[in-house]
């Protein structure tokens, strides 16, 4: 009898378990009759000639043209600089006397002798 029972609860615990891990394939045939009498308009004979219309026109518009004046221009007689051409120009001017300056005292030292 235990023999008996053990085996309806092995049993029963395999028919419970998950089934995700079998695989099959299902075939399934159906006939489908319907439970009422149904009625089916039919199709016309002709269908109506289908109508092409050109499209709306844009809805934006462009907007009016924007016109300024343009700002005055101002000449004033004058030489005006930032001042770094000035610096550039005297620290050439420096360098050229410097050379200058070399040059003489060295051919001054030739010609002394």
């Amino acid at each position: 009898m235990h023999k008996n029972f053990a085996l309806y609860v092995l049993a029963a615990a395999a028919a419970l378990s998950s089934t995700a891990a079998l695989a099959r394939v299902n075939v399934d045939i159906g006939i489908g009759v319907p439970v009422a009498p149904v009625y089916v308009e039919p199709a016309p004979v002709y269908a109506p000639a289908p109508v092409y219309a050109p499209p709306p026109p844009p809805a934006y518009y462009a907007p009016p043209p924007v016109y300024v004046a343009p700002q005055p221009v101002i000449v004033a007689p004058g030489y005006y600089d930032d001042g770094r051409g000035r610096e550039w120009q005297e620290r050439q001017w420096r360098e050229q006397r410097w050379r200058e300056r070399e040059w003489r005292r060295h051919h001054r030292r030739d010609y002394d002798d």
